[in-house]
């Protein structure tokens, strides 16, 4: 078979699904099926509107926090903290043994230290005078 590479920055949908598709495949012939959870906790105001929350899934027995924002006029007030143990009940619930997320030097690193979590890895000037930050936490031992 001869493949060539194709460069775009605007792939379609079918062509995204078609890369991720054959991932799964292999994934799936190595014992590890597709099995991604959507897990959503939304903080809404007086009208309903979503003003932040917590977006991420479970998949093969983690937690993956995608992403995590407590608006600026609600900060201080314990909700990040109430966000992450409900969805960490949730987790447990689904039978997670631990959660894994991302943050970053200018986010909230400390936080999560707070919250248990334990730096994994970190990679330098991503983005550049900055660092990102991989951290996890065992939730079958917390």
């Amino acid at each position: 078979m001869s493949l060539t590479p194709d460069l775009t920055d605007a792939p379609s949908p079918a062509e995204t699904a078609a890369v991720l598709d054959r991932l799964v495949d292999f994934n799936a012939r190595q014992g590890f099926a597709r099995e991604r959870r959507p897990l959503a906790i939304l903080l809404r105001d007086a009208e309903g509107a979503v003003q932040g929350g917590l977006v991420g899934v479970t998949s093969w027995s983690w937690l993956y926090v995608d992403n995590l924002v407590v608006p600026d006029v609600a900060r201080g007030q314990g909700l990040g903290a109430r966000l992450m143990a409900m969805a960490e009940a949730e987790a447990r619930a689904r039978g997670c043994i631990g959660a894994r997320l991302d943050t970053y030097s200018f986010q909230a690193r400390g936080f999560y230290e707070r919250l248990g979590y334990s730096v994994t890895g970190a990679i330098e000037d991503c983005p550049p005078g900055e660092t990102r930050w991989s951290m996890a936490k065992r939730l079958d031992r917390a």
